[in-house]
């Protein structure tokens, strides 16, 4: 980001699930987060804090530190560690190879600090995409990016509409300046 401030989409509903209430994922996507060990209800409190720990407790040679807020610790709780491998065709791109562990992070603080400081929030790591080796970060009100060496992208207003947007292979959106 060079500018001083970005924008982003507006959130959607998420899609209607069965028996008229909405469902948290798609088929599709479920499957690929039970396979790498998720599962409703996961809370993995005691790894977010330490994540937490580390990321508060590192500091760049230039001085750089991390933002840790709730959004991110809560988010770390319920699929931090999980590496999904999609399979099958994406339906605009490629489905996205995900490594939910912040610390892939931990040596980008400023980067973050300067796309915190364009979207006028706070942003934290949340993993990385294996594959392009885009790094997934998260702010304080729970959206999604990912930034990458072709820019900044925005996934969705919330981790679950992000991981389904990387699994299920939908094309992002780009931020842009204001």
């Amino acid at each position: 980001m060079h500018a001083d401030r970005a924008s982003f989409p507006k959130p959607s509903a998420p899609p209607p699930g069965q028996g008229g209430t909405p469902a948290r994922f798609t088929a599709p996507v479920d499957a690929a987060l039970r396979a790498a060990g998720w599962q409703p209800g996961r809370w993995d409190i005691k790894q977010a804090e330490g994540w937490a720990d580390a990321l508060r407790e590192h500091l760049s040679p230039a001085g750089h530190h991390h933002a840790v807020f709730p959004a991110a610790v809560e988010a770390w709780a319920e699929f931090g560690g999980l590496r999904v491998s999609p399979t099958g065709p994406g339906r605009r791109i490629a489905p996205a190879a995900l490594d939910l562990d912040p610390l892939h992070g931990l040596h980008m603080a400023r980067t973050l600090g300067d796309l915190g400081r364009a979207l006028d929030t706070e942003v934290c790591p949340l993993g990385a995409e294996t594959d392009s080796r885009s790094l997934l970060a998260i702010d304080t009100e729970g959206r999604v990016y990912a930034l990458d060496h072709t820019g900044d992208w925005y996934l969705g207003p919330d981790v679950d509409q992000a991981l389904s947007a990387l699994i299920s292979g939908t094309e992002p959106v780009r931020l842009t300046t204001g």
